[in-house]
């Protein structure tokens, strides 16, 4: 059973007069710093008729807080991102929780050779069709870069390969204006028309708005302009990182990707005034001894989980990111570091958690045996928002009193009624049996346990999620590449 939705924010990194401090050094910035943007940015005429300053030669923006104040309260602090079967539906806000994938990555672990590989768009169509099968994966972020797919038939090929393979919500970044439109009208078809696409969206799409530090990116720009018109929910994606594109310290950091989401926001909900959008500050650390991404340091966990408690200042959904690793392929330390980022991101109450499932070295990979391991992870740590039920019922005083001393439980009726219900199960990678029965299965590892219901999924001859005719239609209108018929193992 799927556990999403639960409510987290049972761990708060920042106390009140700390996220206070931070929200009005934010409107500090985007007021006497201001936030530079690129050539044609097309917002540029909205931005001043609303009231900022622009300053053409030095290319910045200057936006007043009371401006700020006023557009990203317009924005809605609940809504729905729909599945197409209404069985994962995400009510998001506050701090309910869900998680789920991410990546757009250019690599992945063969299934058969265990080798990395270039990532191609069948990969999308079996990792949304795994994912589908997998209860605590509660959404479906695009996953990699079809490196057989040019670039101008990138957008539409990425989301109907995903639609294909799961009927959970979508999220992709969508690269080109054109791919956006075709994109809704495939996904119009899918759901029968553009009224019912606008009336409960069943994908959305993120977009790097900023360029840290505090710059606008004139295509991102345009494309969450054209999505606001479209209905469609939007993320406006920030992704500093400390000591490289955001200051050294956690509070530096948080205090620009706070004012980055700032200005995204506004810019967002002047274009259309209450359209669905998130809060999406993703801050990390950088490696001060190589320069790389540190996606699977603990301070990650941390400035997630405050970031989360600074959307809701401002009473904005999040998406947040957790599950990501340093380690290259699916060992201990993916493990380690996978459950820690997870757990905080969970604890914090991040309401649309990303990258939670398949990621490997840093964002540059996924392997289809992560998403069963991080599944498992997943369904664990949204268990523990559960908390421990204590009423009369699960208390069980009358099944002691029964049992009496020196009895056991194992045929109580107590016992039966809850054995399946009070503690997490998982999906049946944990190897819970003893030694010798792991000896006689070959002693597999957990990569390799996985390795093998991951194959069971993929390899399952599953009808497609899409109705054949409503897919024969797509074909004749769009440039459809994926292939059903030729398989790729």
């Amino acid at each position: 059973m799927a556990t999403g939705g639960l409510m987290g924010g049972i761990y708060k990194p920042l106390t009140d007069q700390q996220i206070e401090t931070i929200h009005q050094k934010a409107l500090d910035i985007l007021e006497q710093v201001g936030v530079g943007y690129e050539d044609n940015l097309e917002a540029l005429e909205m931005l001043e008729k609303a009231g900022c300053n622009i300053e053409s030669k030095a290319r910045k923006i200057f936006m007043p807080r009371d401006l700020v104040t006023k557009m990203v309260n317009k924005a809605p602090g609940e809504f729905t991102l729909y599945s197409r079967d209404g069985k994962n539906d995400l009510f998001i806000g506050k701090d309910r929780v869900y998680a789920g994938t991410g990546g757009t990555t250019v690599s992945i672990l063969d299934l058969e050779t265990g080798k990395m590989r270039e990532t191609l768009l069948k990969d999308q169509y079996e990792i949304s069709k795994l994912v589908d099968t997998l209860d605590h994966i509660h959404f479906y972020q695009s996953a990699v870069v079809p490196l057989d797919i040019p670039g101008e038939r990138y957008d539409p090929n990425i989301l109907f390969a995903a639609m294909m393979g799961t009927n959970k919500h979508i999220m992709f970044g969508c690269n080109f204006r054109s791919g956006l439109r075709e994109s809704f009208k495939i996904a119009s078809m899918v759901v029968g028309g553009e009224e019912n696409l606008r009336a409960k969206p069943v994908f959305s799409i993120s977009a790097c708005v900023i360029i840290s530090p505090l710059k606008f990116c004139s295509q991102s720009v345009a494309n969450i302009q054209q999505a606001a018109k479209l209905g469609i929910p939007t993320t406006i994606t920030s992704a500093p990182m400390s000591g490289s594109t955001a200051p050294m310290t956690m509070a530096g950091t948080l205090l620009q990707t706070h004012a980055e989401e700032l200005a995204g926001i506004t810019l967002h909900q002047l274009t259309v005034t209450g359209a669905p959008v998130m809060y999406g500050a993703l801050p990390a650390r950088a490696d001060m001894k190589t320069m790389g991404y540190r996606g699977g340091a603990i301070e990650c966990g941390m400035m997630q989980a405050a970031q989360h408690q600074l959307s809701q200042r401002i009473d904005i959904p999040n998406y947040a990111s957790s599950g990501l690793s340093d380690s290259k392929v699916p060992d201990a330390q993916a493990g380690w570091e996978k459950a820690f980022t997870t757990l905080l991101a969970v604890m914090g109450g991040n309401n649309y958690i990303h990258h939670a499932a398949g990621m490997l070295e840093s964002m540059n990979a996924v392997a289809f045996e992560q998403y069963i391991i991080d599944d498992e992870i997943i369904g664990a740590s949204c268990n523990l928002l559960k908390g421990i039920c204590v009423d009369e019922e699960h208390l069980g005083f009358d099944a002691i009193a029964e049992v009496g001393p020196g009895g056991h439980y194992l045929m109580s009726p107590h016992t039966l009624k809850h054995m399946r219900s009070e503690y997490f199960q998982g999906n049946g990678i944990s190897h819970t049996g003893n030694r010798n029965a792991w000896e006689k299965q070959g002693s597999p590892d957990t990569w390799q346990r996985a390795n093998e219901m991951a194959k069971a999924i993929i390899y399952n001859d599953t009808a497609p999620k899409i109705d054949r005719n409503i897919e024969t239609k797509i074909r004749d209108q769009f440039d459809i590449a994926l292939d059903m018929g030729k398989p790729t193992h």
